[in-house]
């Protein structure tokens, strides 16, 4: 059966335009691709060419002496104004509000294990059938692998050349080319509706220069008056390691790359938006909110691994609005005067500091910890460099104004700190990168009490476990960090410093021995930790 016809016509790239100049051909060649006659203005030969390759098309065929187009070509253009190309409603003011499902609806129980995936997939069906004709999602043929599979229980996948499935409401689009997908949201978003463009991390960055000149095109479009806002450009991040997971993970160190995240920082503030939420209550919250916002990028990174629910639903809505939080339950002291702010920025890299605290307090309880959850990645910057940044006082609240702050952040350390070299000993190597960029944290006072753990560009076919204490980002890593940091100003914490560290660097050197023999995890490494 046709469905569908084209004609393809075969021509040379510069086609119609100068044979050749100087004795080089242009017509056919590379020349043809940007200014094939660069000196008109004041070489004669290619003046006269210029002229004679315009007056080809026959101007005075179309326009009359004033410049007006002829009849026959007005005779084409629609009478009713509304219908002209420039003139579309579609092309400047479209936009239709998404009917956003109350996320609240779907929310897990704390202290469960759930994937912020799967979770989301949920609720993503409930967009996907109140929206049947402005809510789509687009994806490069990951949506089973990434758990979202859910949003296809009552929609299913929309192939325009499938006689079965075409024009069927399908509301997701699957095809393995991440340009492809992008060029699609793009047109759609601009058209006024909203789409969903989920993948793993490490292929994001196939469409880094789209997204970017999109945003340029956004930035552009809001300084001119009569263009009216349009829905956001909304990504969803995971990574094939996760709390837990498979025994050893397939995908490990190749879809590892979150350098998506640095793409989307660069972006002017006003349209960049990264959330790294904790759990599933807070990733329902953030894409409940991404759905509803408009003109920005939004980027939001997760786990499709189960992992803890740390949030009721409230305190996640609360956590959500504020960017951040001091997660009580896991200080100490309530995180009431803290020796050392420990901080996670991304979901699994939050449970090895949820991990390391816990761990802490068993081994060396003298040493004061104050946990803080950063969901809202823009929060950190200095104030005024972004909508979301925290005054110098919000910032003090939670990361205090003179105690060492650990950072353990899902992304490229560089993203949150300056530094032309970042050297530091992990639980199993020293690590030494360069990196000569400014961070989100620049201009922030104290500086030098901040560490900065995060992906370091290492791995392998490993367990998940392995691949934290690849990086650094262990809670092994994190609690000797700790304790070298308090011994500082903390003598009870320092009398017993060296044992103290000698003694979380040989766990971990026996979890490395445990995973390098039977290549898994020892047992209860992702169990829940548990406080006094």
């Amino acid at each position: 059966m046709l469905v569908g016809g084209m004609a393809l016509t075969c021509e040379s790239q510069g086609w119609s335009g100068p044979k050749e100049l100087h004795g080089e051909y242009i017509e056919g060649s590379y020349k043809s691709h940007q200014v094939p006659l660069p000196n008109a203005k004041t070489d004669h030969l290619e003046r006269e060419m210029l002229q004679s390759w315009l007056r080809s098309y026959n101007p005075r065929e179309l326009f009359g002496s004033d410049g007006v187009p002829n009849s026959s070509i007005l005779s084409v253009i629609p009478k009713v104004e509304c219908k002209r190309l420039g003139m579309r409603e579609e092309a400047y003011r479209a936009y239709t509000p998404l009917d956003v499902p109350d996320w609240r609806k779907f929310v897990v129980r704390k202290g469960t294990l759930q994937s912020c995936m799967q979770v989301t997939g949920e609720f993503l069906d409930a967009v996907a059938q109140q929206n049947p004709h402005s809510f789509r999602v687009f994806s490069p043929d990951e949506l089973v692998s990434n758990k979202l599979d859910a949003v296809l229980r009552h929609s299913g996948r929309n192939f325009q050349w499938d006689i079965a499935s075409r024009a069927s409401g399908g509301r997701v689009i699957e095809i393995l080319s991440e340009h492809t997908c992008q060029g699609m949201l793009q047109g759609y978003t601009l058209t006024g509706r909203t789409g969903l463009f989920p993948s793993y991390e490490a292929f994001l960055g196939i469409v880094d220069t789209m997204m970017v000149q999109y945003a340029k095109f956004v930035k552009t479009a809001a300084e001119v008056p009569w263009r009216q806002p349009m829905g956001s450009l909304n990504y969803v991040e995971t990574r094939a390691e996760g709390v837990g997971g498979d025994a050893r993970e397939h995908n490990g160190f190749s879809h590892q790359n979150p350098a998506f995240i640095g793409a989307v920082l660069n972006l002017k503030p006003q349209s960049a938006r990264v959330y790294l939420p904790p759990d599933a209550n807070c990733f329902l919250s953030t894409m409940a909110h991404c759905l509803r916002a408009k003109n920005y990028v939004n980027l939001m990174v997760g786990s499709k691994h189960p992992s803890p629910v740390w949030l009721t639903p409230e305190e996640a809505d609360e956590h959500c609005i504020a960017g951040a939080s001091v997660w009580k339950f896991a200080s100490t002291h309530e995180g009431m005067t803290p020796d050392v702010v420990l901080v996670g920025i991304g979901v699994e890299v939050t449970f090895e500091v949820i991990a390391a605290a816990a761990l802490l307090q068993r081994e060396i309880p003298a040493l004061r910890v104050r946990v803080v959850n950063v969901t809202d990645l823009m929060i950190l910057g200095r104030y005024g460099s972004h909508p979301h940044a925290l005054s110098d006082g919000g910032f003090d609240s939670l990361f205090t104004c003179h105690r060492p702050v650990i950072f353990n952040y899902h992304g490229y350390p560089a993203e949150l700190k300056v530094s032309l070299r970042f050297s530091f000993l992990t639980a199993l190597e020293t690590l030494t990168w360069w990196a000569p960029l400014q961070g989100l944290l620049f201009g922030r006072p104290n500086m030098d009490r901040m560490t900065i753990n995060g992906y370091a560009e290492e791995g392998t076919t490993t367990s998940p476990f392995m691949m934290q204490l690849l990086n650094g980002t262990s809670r092994y890593d994190i609690a000797a960090q700790a304790v070298r940091a308090a011994a500082m100003h903390n003598p009870r914490v320092e009398i017993d410093a060296h044992t103290t560290i000698s003694r979380v660097l040989h766990l971990a050197q026996k979890d490395k021995e445990y995973i390098l023999e039977y290549g898994a995890d020892p047992a209860g490494t992702f169990d829940v930790p548990k406080f006094e």
